[in-house]
């Protein structure tokens, strides 16, 4: 019954993605919406994550089954996508290199700033001692 309930949560968050995706009028997908809707929900406490931490884990071990409805499109559609294969080619490697270059250079300042925030703790401990 647990996991029912976990599931219930998530699928309900997601809904409500879908709504909101139905409402504004934005090209962003509602899965996005649902995403930023369950993180805001973790952030405010409203959902604690115990209460769907079994069955998340269990949908992201189970994930690549989840992109294999996506493949089969693509392969349905192999005749429109060989035209500009190239074209697709180029944009997803600079777009993944793109990707890795930000991500990296933003866990880098993140990284900074931790070690900061604790050398100014070290730093404010220290003259306390004094």
């Amino acid at each position: 019954m647990k996991y029912l309930f976990q599931f219930l949560i998530i699928v309900a968050i997601s809904f409500m993605g879908e709504l909101l995706h139905y409402v504004i009028a934005l090209p962003i997908p509602a899965s996005i919406y649902g995403i930023i809707l369950l993180f805001a929900a973790l952030q405010l406490g409203w959902i604690k994550v115990r209460q769907i931490r079994e069955v998340s884990t269990w949908l992201i071990a189970i994930m690549p089954a989840l992109f294999i409805p996506s493949a089969v499109g693509l392969v349905k559609s192999w005749d429109i996508l060989s035209q500009s294969l190239v074209k697709y080619s180029v944009i997803t490697f600079v777009s993944t290199l793109v990707v890795m270059g930000l991500t990296g250079l933003a866990t880098q300042y993140a990284i900074r700033q931790s070690k900061n925030k604790e050398a100014k703790e070290a730093d404010d401990n220290g003259s306390e001692c004094i």
